[in-house]
């Protein structure tokens, strides 16, 4: 039986909760694929190269039973090409199941793939790429919210702007 899963997103950046869902997942199945996404639609802010970098950084310490790897075609031409039949999803919150329900079951009809939701852990349940973004453009302390090493990035990044007092 195949224990593999796929664990797809953009990841701009990885989170605590990326990193939650990822170790949960691998207690449940062995073998985890975490797929960045290129994703031109979304404009990241980190480059793919930069976003694979900070997931190894971040997963590291997970052993060989993660794969990190950036993608940029169909996910169910991906899964398909990776041998996996499985499709993970964090879920923060209601409303992110309806587009997620959209997308499990589009993905069912192009390839035989499932999907499962896994409910982040409740520490984690508030924390978004976007909402760290946000917090460290505006010079915001976000280390509590991602691994260390994609906060250095952002504080990099981030650093030549200073927020404005009005």
């Amino acid at each position: 039986m195949n224990r593999t899963v796929i664990y797809p997103g953009t990841f701009d950046p990885i989170t605590n909760g990326h990193v939650d869902i990822v170790e949960r997942s691998l207690r449940l199945f062995g073998h985890v694929i975490f797929a960045i996404a290129k994703n031109r639609k979304k404009n990241p802010l980190f480059t793919l190269q930069q976003r694979i970098n900070m997931a190894h950084e971040a997963l590291g310490h997970l052993g060989d039973g993660v794969e990190i790897c950036g993608f940029d075609v169909l996910l169910t031409h991906f899964a398909v090409q990776k041998k996996a039949m499985v499709v993970v999803r964090g879920l923060r919150m209601v409303s992110d199941f309806e587009i997620e329900l959209q997308l499990a079951t589009m993905n069912r009809e192009l390839a035989p793939l499932e999907t499962i939701f896994l409910a982040p852990s409740n520490r984690l349940s508030y924390i978004s790429s976007s909402l760290v973004r946000e917090i460290a453009s505006l010079g915001g302390d976000v280390t509590s919210f991602v691994p260390s090493g994609t906060a250095t990035a952002l504080r990099t990044i981030f650093a030549p702007s200073k927020p404005e007092n009005l």
